[in-house]
């Protein structure tokens, strides 16, 4: 037993000498002690999910839809003719990318005497606030003109703003399913802060809030009464607030809904939630979890940039992509994307902006225009677990890699002849190009990243679409306050949990005299 303990722990370190050298912080949000074992990216405990996390393993193998040497392949990719005419060859080279030469982290020093709010109001200042009260009494005013006169209506303050704010931001750190359950006498009651403002003036402020009070001649399209506060917010998220690493990730984070929530609720209440309208991708730093900037697609309907009117997945998420990105020519960014994301065409434009990808391949949901067919196929031999084969046109490789399943890669930014290691406690190192090892490393910690990121979204559920991405931006927010306060002197001063830095931010908001946390 002793023995065996001894080993875990050598393969352990082991991986973590190895994870060193890609500069991915753990413990973004300072819960999980001393102990990374339960880190995806060290992958070193026997129920490890990393593989189900950040790859999809055999995805061609388990729909069914095996592609073998002797069927064509996905469409658009060329015959073995073709694709070495276009440059395709089984001769690799080394390829360097140039050294990134930006610092991550905060732009501004933060003091150590710096509040929750302070942090928060990076992204959310109190012009941003001033203008959510302007609007909200216009709003309220024009609705009673035309619906009648509300009695128990009087114009919002900043402070009671704030407050509101505050009520609704409560949802993510008690869990409560409805921001009225503060004022009632069941279970998510909470009468420490249920005193500051009354239920009724809680709910004439929600009937009335608004972004943008009127739709503006210069622009109709479905999130216009949000557009201004999301534009705000991604200046924020940019340069201005944090650099991000080298190293960065687009992809969907999770914001389906609280699976307790779901296994508890009736088929009624079920009935009764409209499903999302809107889908939300972002791009990530992966060295700390830092959102550097989102994107909003309505499912239905104009958008501000004409997306919504692309069918083709594969067209429309290149067009998302390219939108995050729009930001980093130059620098020298290595971008890892999902299937859906990855394609040759889009990595050779990024490559002219100095904008270096890797990406997991699927031959069902990745386009796979240029692609060398014999690369997407199964072999007919078995395959022994780290086996690989690559092939590169210019600087991009296509990585076939074998490990339970046959995974392919797509990159510009790692060269093919560099090897790499998968730890696993179970079966020990297991052999793969660079590019694998660092595809499973950053995307391993992304997913940890959204498994606890989700469990602080605001849980209040309001059916209107531009008020669940102003939520849902305000918890991403939040969620970057927070890295923020991890990466300043403040954090060495009080050392608060997620969890305590929310209880804290929701006290500030409502002003209350003792912001201290509940242990």
């Amino acid at each position: 037993m002793a023995e065996c303990g001894r080993k875990a722990l050598s393969v352990l370190e082991a991986a973590r000498s190895r994870y060193e050298s890609l500069k991915i912080s753990d413990d973004v949000f300072g819960e999980s002690g001393d102990d990374s074992s339960d880190n995806p990216f060290y992958s070193t405990s026997g129920d490890s999910n990393s593989d189900n996390c950040c790859m999809e393993a055999g995805d061609d193998q388990r729909s069914g839809e095996t592609m073998n040497c002797q069927s064509g392949g996905p469409p658009g990719s060329v015959s073995i003719t073709q694709a070495e005419e276009d440059g395709w060859s089984d001769t690799l080279q080394d390829i360097t990318v140039a050294p990134y030469n930006e610092t991550y982290g905060p732009t501004q020093r933060m003091p150590a005497t710096a509040t929750c709010m302070d942090f928060f109001q990076l992204f959310v200042p109190d012009n941003a606030i001033q203008n959510m009260v302007t609007q909200t009494n216009m709003y309220a005013k024009k609705y009673q003109e035309r619906f009648g006169s509300d009695e128990g209506w009087r114009n919002v303050t900043a402070a009671e703003m704030k407050a509101f704010l505050g009520f609704v931001t409560s949802t993510s750190v008690h869990r409560c399913e409805s921001v009225l359950s503060i004022w009632s006498s069941g279970f998510f009651s909470n009468r420490s802060i249920a005193l500051k403002m009354s239920q009724a003036r809680f709910e004439k402020i929600l009937k009335y809030f608004h972004i943008v009070a009127f739709r503006s001649s210069h622009g109709s399209h479905g999130l216009y009464k949000i557009q201004p506060f999301l534009d705000s917010l991604q200046q924020s998220f940019g340069c201005s607030t944090f650099r991000p690493s080298q190293t960065q990730v687009l992809h969907e984070p999770l914001i389906d809904e609280d699976p307790v929530f779901i296994t508890t609720c009736t088929e009624r209440e079920l009935r009764k939630r409209k499903k999302r309208k809107f889908s939300l991708w972002v791009r990530q730093c992966t060295s700390t979890g830092f959102i550097c900037q989102i994107y909003v697609h309505l499912k239905e309907g104009q958008g501000p940039d004409g997306l919504a009117t692309l069918k083709y997945k594969p067209q429309l998420h290149s067009m998302v992509a390219k939108q995050l990105c729009q930001n980093l020519s130059g620098r020298n960014s290595i971008i890892f994307t999902g299937p859906s994301i990855t394609s040759l065409n889009l990595y050779q434009e990024f490559e002219k902006q100095e904008i270096y990808c890797c990406g997991l391949l699927s031959t069902r949901k990745s386009d796979c225009t240029g692609l060398p067919q014999c690369m997407l196929v199964n072999p007919e031999s078995p395959q022994q677990r780290g086996q690989s084969r690559s092939m590169m046109r210019g600087n991009t490789s296509l990585i076939s890699w074998y490990n339970k399943g046959h995974f392919r890669f797509l990159t510009n930014a790692y060269s093919p002849t560099k090897e790499g290691v998968i730890i696993k406690r179970k079966s020990g190192e297991i052999p793969c190009p660079l590019a694998v090892e660092a595809f499973a490393a950053h995307l391993s910690y992304i997913c940890k990243y959204d498994d606890k990121y989700s469990k602080y979204f605001i849980f209040h559920k309001p059916n209107k679409t531009w008020q669940q991405v102003f939520w849902l931006t305000i918890s991403i927010a939040i969620n970057n306050a927070y890295i923020l306060y991890k990466m300043s002197d403040a954090y060495h001063i009080k050392r608060y949990s997620r969890a305590q830095f929310g209880e804290r931010l929701v006290r500030e908001l409502l002003d209350l005299d003792d912001c201290t946390p509940t242990q």
